[in-house]
């Protein structure tokens, strides 16, 4: 799964793991190293799989595994620090047994590297690992593309955005720096596009523990109907897809503007309702306040 952050790879591998119900474990590729060295042996994966299914071995071989953050272990050959790759090419020789499907010796709890530690063998031919990551300045040439904010010349700003975006593929993933023997074990490709701004509206609505519903049995707790008019949540979306960070920044942006409110309104007495407009947000005018008298006042 490729997919810049915050569009929902995890999720979608979390979602897939729940409604199938088998187990399922998150790894972490930048903790990975080859074995010898210090760090999370390739093994470990397995071990939070048999984990996460309560050490049931059938149960496990049976899981999803998804390897978060693969692109950190693409072949650095192009840096200028000398020395082995111990996080890179390494990591990835060591999960080509794994992918393939095989029978590995699996530590029961905790990392390998204590001899005394007791091991299962385990089949990896029925789990399925998914792979995720950001890719960041891939472009349909398999080349890490710089950002070039401005051109020269006599090129039109049309001839610029016409540009058809190319399907990755398996040589554009070598190109970047994973290995041709790592991407024959892993078939699919598939990319994410960036959330769109109506994506982010129903992100903060939607979900059954999305951050609206939250902040609303927040204020309940005070007595306070809290709601947001539709052109805040399209602002709030907006000011989200301009930070680049997906759904992400969508925390932190609502976190901004009800910290003051969170203060005021639980001492303000009969306030009833509470309305966040987009002018609110934009810092043009206060919050539209209704008390208890029913009429309405600008507080």
């Amino acid at each position: 799964l490729m997919g810049p952050t915050g569009s929902g790879k995890t999720l979608l591998a979390k979602s897939l793991a729940k409604i199938m119900n088998v187990p399922f474990a998150v790894a972490d590729a930048t903790a990975l190293t080859e074995a010898g060295y210090v760090g999370e042996d390739v093994e470990s994966i397995l071990s939070r799989l048999l984990a996460s299914a309560d050490f049931d071995i059938e149960r496990a071989q049976k899981g999803i595994i998804y390897i978060d953050e693969i692109d950190k272990i693409a072949n650095k050959s192009e840096s200028a620090t000398s020395g082995r790759d111990v996080s890179g090419e390494g990591v990835q020789q060591g999960l080509l047994k794994i992918l393939e499907g095989g029978e590995v010796y699996v530590p029961v709890k905790g990392s390998r590297k204590s001899s005394s530690a007791e091991t299962v063998l385990f089949d990896t031919t029925h789990v399925l690992f998914i792979c995720g990551g950001a890719f960041v300045g891939l472009n349909g040439d398999g080349k890490k593309s710089k950002n070039l904010t401005s051109s020269m010349g006599f090129l039109k700003k049309e001839d610029d955005t016409s540009e058809v975006k190319k399907e990755i593929e398996s040589k554009d993933l070598i190109a970047f720096g994973l290995i041709p023997e790592f991407m024959g074990r892993i078939p699919v490709i598939a990319t994410l596009d960036e959330l769109s701004t109506q994506d982010l509206i129903r992100v903060l609505k939607e979900p059954k523990n999305a951050i609206i519903k939250q902040y609303q049995a927040l204020f309940e707790l005070d007595g306070i109907e809290l709601e947001f008019s539709e052109d805040a949540l399209e602002n709030i979306a907006k000011q989200a897809q301009e930070k680049g960070v997906g759904a992400r920044g969508l925390r932190g942006i609502i976190e901004k503007i009800m910290l003051p409110l969170q203060y005021e309104l639980p001492s303000e007495d009969s306030v009833e309702r509470c309305v966040i407009t987009e002018a609110f947000i934009e810092g043009g005018e206060e919050v539209v306040l209704e008390k208890s008298s029913s009429d309405k006042e600008v507080n």
